[in-house]
This record gives C-alpha cells, sequence and structure tokens, in this order.
C-alpha cells in the first residue's frame, strides 16, 4: 500500500479495473481482439494497445517511434494523432502477444505504484500528449477513471456485462458529477437562475442537481430542486455512455426521460460528453 492513504481509492479502482480486463481478454479467441467498440475507429485489440500505451508512458518508457497511416478517419487532429501512435504500433500484434504485454505492463504498474512515495500534490507530466504537468492524486484518478470506462467499452463489444457498481464505476461517478457544472453552465450556457436534475438509477443511482448562480457559475449538490428548469431521467450505463461520448443523445432518445425547456434540454445532450 503506498503511504499516502488519499492515493488509495483511485489506485484500488485502477487494479480491480485492470485486472478484470486481463480476464475478459486472456481467454479470447484471435478473431473477437477485432470486434468493434464504441471507441470510433478501434477494435478490441485497439482498446487494449491505448490502455498498455499510456501505462508504459506512466512507467516512464519512451513512446514508439511511428508513422501513422493516412486513411485512419477517426484521427482528426493532434491530440487523437499523438493516442493513436500506441494503437497502430501494436495492430499486428496477436493474441498472445497482447495479453502477455498487458500482463507485464500490469505487474510492472502494479508495483510502482504500491512503492508510490511521492506526495498527491506532486507534480507529474501528463502522458496524453499535452506536454502539461498534473498533480500525481489527479493523474491516478484520471487514470483509474479511464481503465474503468475502457473495461466497460470492451465488455460492451465482448458481450460481458459487469462491474457496473465497482470501485471504478463508483470514481466515475465522482468525476463525472465533477464536469456537469461546466455542461450546463458554460457549454450549453444555461441562464443564470436555472436548475437541471440528474436522477440515474440502475447499478450506480443518484439525484443531483445543477444550479446555475447569479454570475453564471454553476454547482451541483444533491438537493432536491422542485420544478426544476431541466430534468433528466436515465439508467447509469446510459448516463456513462453518453458522459464519455460513446452514443450520441438522438441514437438513444427513448432511454432518456426529459421534462422541461426542451431548448436548453437540447443543448445539455448535444453537449453531455466530458471526455476526448
Amino acid at each position: 500500500m503506498t503511504v499516502h492513504p488519499s492515493l488509495q481509492p483511485a489506485i484500488d479502482a485502477w487494479t480491480h479495473s485492470i485486472e478484470a480486463i486481463g480476464d475478459l481478454v486472456k481467454p479470447l479467441a484471435e478473431n473477437d481482439w477485432n470486434l468493434r467498440t464504441d471507441c470510433p475507429g478501434w477494435s478490441v485489440r485497439d482498446v487494449v494497445s491505448h490502455i498498455i500505451g499510456v501505462e508504459c508512458e506512466m512507467l516512464g518508457e519512451p513512446r514508439p517511434i511511428h508513422t501513422l497511416p493516412r486513411d485512419l478517419y477517426h484521427v482528426t487532429d493532434e491530440f487523437s494523432r499523438y493516442i493513436e501512435v500506441q494503437v497502430d504500433v501494436r495492430r499486428c500484434h496477436t493474441a498472445l502477444e497482447m495479453t502477455s504485454e498487458l500482463e507485464y505492463t500490469v505487474i510492472r504498474r502494479s508495483r510502482q505504484l504500491r512503492n508510490e512515495m511521492r506526495s498527491p500534490n506532486a507534480l507529474v507530466r501528463w502522458p496524453l500528449g499535452s506536454g502539461n504537468e498534473a498533480s500525481l492524486e489527479r493523474m491516478l484518478t484520471t487514470r483509474a477513471f479511464d481503465v474503468w470506462v475502457h473495461e466497460q467499452d470492451l465488455r460492451r463489444a465482448l458481450g460481458v456485462p459487469g462491474n457496473l457498481d465497482s470501485p471504478g464505476a463508483l470514481l466515475a461517478r465522482d468525476f463525472l458529477l465533477r464536469a456537469l457544472p461546466k455542461v450546463v453552465a458554460e457549454r450549453a450556457e444555461a441562464k443564470p437562475g436555472s436548475t437541471v436534475a440528474f436522477d440515474v438509477h440502475g447499478a450506480v443511482e443518484f439525484l443531483q442537481t445543477v444550479r446555475v448562480g447569479s454570475q453564471g457559475r454553476a454547482t451541483i449538490d444533491s438537493s432536491i430542486a422542485l420544478g426544476p428548469t431541466v430534468g433528466f431521467a436515465m439508467d447509469w450505463e446510459l448516463f456513462v455512455r453518453l458522459a464519455c461520448g460513446r452514443v450520441r443523445a438522438e441514437a438513444v432518445a427513448d432511454r432518456i426521460k426529459v421534462e422541461g425547456d426542451p431548448v436548453l434540454a437540447a443543448a445539455i445532450l448535444r453537449e453531455f460528453a466530458v471526455t476526448p
């Protein structure tokens, strides 16, 4: 266990999710690695390659020297181009090569995390191409969130649902809730005085209200808003898919209950995705 207890929840969530991914992919036949996921342009192999690649960078390994093909339609900007290198370099790898590299990477990362002695506030390099730094605590939380989301991508592609209420799921809930005020107030441009209620049921349940203050800044809390400007009700898995950009609201409109101002509701759903 790390000497800093505040880091442990993220480490535990990461461990649970990445071990679950290992269990999911180890028995796969070669063809199963080519199944499509909800991530545009990415197969099961590609999602696992992305996870391996980022964890290798967290270990301090140099990035591969690799030139991307020109016909990758889902690579549209510098960020996606940066991410794609670790993915494309592994597209020729066999199932055994993939599972072996994943297992070896997880062993090394787990050892690194067990021996982590830095302060939660220590600045570390952001591994996803921005060239910026972030606190160690934020970095580990973001990695745990990302790995759980990709675990769910793999589960949907493989038809093996599960872990919707795992430690990673609870961390993802808090991660996504923190993003809702910006979605409502800044991106959807809700007017001061607006209240937006999110009623989510299923494996993870919550009722949260985003309130836009007089200066246009929004906050979120668990108090109930009577007659909110907009109210949304949906299941937890759908909330995650929308918030992580895995599906567009118009494609699942029959599964989203919407009440209140239709213009603001449409703007929020259009801006719902908070991940790249």
